[in-house]
């Protein structure tokens, strides 16, 4: 099936802004495309610098956090612009987007603030030292926290 909005690519602002067009909720075949432009802006043409237009966008793929995390810890600066406030208040959101402007947001490798646990507290990780696995840290209540 053929999608309705072409997506576009402009530069704008030092970023190459992918802009799927004017959807509310994307699936996995947006997903697949974002992906794929990724791939072809970052890796065959050098770019290192993305942004990605949510002006429209209300519902994302669940793997779509994952998909922008990973290229960010390749080195890629990734940055998503004009998010409406529903996506504002997304916890992965929350936690990994630092605002560089009203409408842009850049995502960081590490958490911008620690993971609250439903008791309040806060959630701490270390290595597990033989295999690198990360494992959450046991409550006062003797509860192992995990995500």
């Amino acid at each position: 099936m053929a999608r309705k909005h072409q997506m576009t690519i402009e530069k704008l602002d030092g970023y190459q802004v992918i802009n799927l067009g004017p959807m509310d909720i994307w699936d996995g075949a947006d997903l697949a495309l974002l992906r794929e432009t990724l791939t072809r802006l970052v890796d065959t043409e050098g770019v290192t610098r993305v942004a990605v237009d949510m002006s429209h966008v209300k519902y994302v793929p669940s793997g779509y956090f994952g998909m922008l995390f990973d290229w960010a810890e390749r080195g890629a600066s990734i940055c998503l612009d004009r998010p409406c406030e529903r996506v504002r208040q997304m916890i992965w959101f929350r936690k990994f987007l630092a605002p560089l402007s009203d409408d842009r947001f850049r995502l960081e490798t590490e958490s911008l603030e620690p993971i609250i646990t439903a008791g309040g507290e806060e959630m701490s990780w270390q290595a597990d030292g033989e295999d690198g696995q990360l494992i959450g840290t046991v409550t006062d209540s003797g509860h192992l926290l995990g995500l």
